[in-house]
């Protein structure tokens, strides 16, 4: 009974996973991430500081690809990512404010990482919008993109029940640190924010009523 059970909790789990908001708009595909560097991971432990003050300066398409995939992008044939989840439920869900990106339209977009391409949520600049329910702080508003963390709690507690919340918020922390080092090598800086309305992060990137925020990561180049 127990393994009946357990077979269609998981069943239940892969539907909400399938079942996500299809986004019908615009679709990009992003320059293939690369998979060496001049810097050592050594390096980059050593050189990553949280940074709140950025250039006035755009990010391009291929540096923005870079950081999607280290945060949640495929690194086998199975469907592995970079970061590893409970159960390989893969909870998180990954989206991009974009207001100063080289070829790629000011918006809100939602990543995609089996074909690692962006899909348009809603076009215009919603950086003010976002800084606002970030209780103003001004690095998501200067930024040239912000990546926004959010999870679907229940494709990981539908198999370990009220510990998976816990095992989501360490999926999101490897991840967000993920980030953060490969912003090294890319001479990009960035900060994981953790202080924010959730609802009004929810409305302005147009989330489904399943999606909880959990990071805002403002990008940008350092001064």
């Amino acid at each position: 009974m127990l393994f009946t059970f357990t077979g269609f909790a998981l069943l239940q789990a892969r539907e909400m996973i399938d079942t996500m908001p299809e986004y019908k708009s615009e679709t990009i595909r992003l320059p293939g991430p690369a998979q060496d560097s001049k810097t050592s991971i050594e390096k980059a432990l050593l050189k990553r500081r949280s940074v709140r003050s950025f250039k006035d300066s755009s990010l391009t398409l291929a540096e923005v690809s870079q950081l999607l995939w280290a945060a949640q992008g495929i690194t086998s044939p199975g469907g592995l990512r970079t970061a590893p989840s409970a159960g390989a439920l893969y909870p998180l869900e990954i989206y991009l404010v974009a207001g100063d990106v080289d070829a790629l339209p000011d918006g809100v977009y939602h990543y995609g990482p089996i074909r690692h391409e962006l899909v348009r949520v809603i076009a215009g600049d919603k950086r003010p919008e976002l800084c606002a329910a970030a209780l103003g702080q001004t690095s998501v508003r200067n930024a040239a993109a912000v990546i926004v963390f959010a999870a679907v709690y229940e494709r990981t507690t539908v198999k370990y029940g009220a510990r998976g919340v816990q095992y989501v918020h360490m999926e999101t922390g490897h991840a967000a640190q993920n980030v953060s080092l490969q912003a090294v090598p890319l001479h990009l800086g960035t900060v994981v924010i953790g202080a924010f309305q959730d609802a009004e992060v929810r409305k302005v990137l147009k989330m489904s009523d399943r999606e909880q925020p959990l990071y805002v990561m403002p990008v940008g180049r350092m001064n």
